[in-house]
């Protein structure tokens, strides 16, 4: 009988919503700001002034928009930014290195 209940994800706990960060939530805010901003100083006369004045608060809301196993594509990205920068070269220290004969 001793059987414990874990929640599946106790992360969401801890979120906005269950699903922002504050970080996320201030990018979402900068990002629909800046095109408030935008759309109230220029003329829309043509739809590829519409994409330029829109295109601030889509891009925030692109990046903190959820997906499964990562917390957003924000996340995603710069845990590839990291992959790709960082060391890739891992020096063996495990529990048996003493067992191996080729370790220098």
């Amino acid at each position: 009988m001793n059987e414990y209940l874990i929640p599946a994800n106790t992360k969401n706990g801890t979120l906005i919503l269950g699903l922002f960060k504050p970080f996320d939530l201030v990018l979402l805010g900068t990002g629909i700001l800046i095109s408030l901003v935008l759309l109230m100083s220029f003329p829309m006369n043509a739809t590829w002034q519409v994409v330029v004045v829109v295109s601030p608060g889509l891009l925030c809301a692109f990046l903190v928009v959820p997906v499964p196993h990562y917390h957003n594509i924000l996340t995603i990205i710069v845990e590839a930014y990291n992959f790709f920068t960082n060391r890739r070269r891992y020096i063996w220290k495990g529990w048996c290195v003493k067992d191996v004969k080729d370790v220098k």
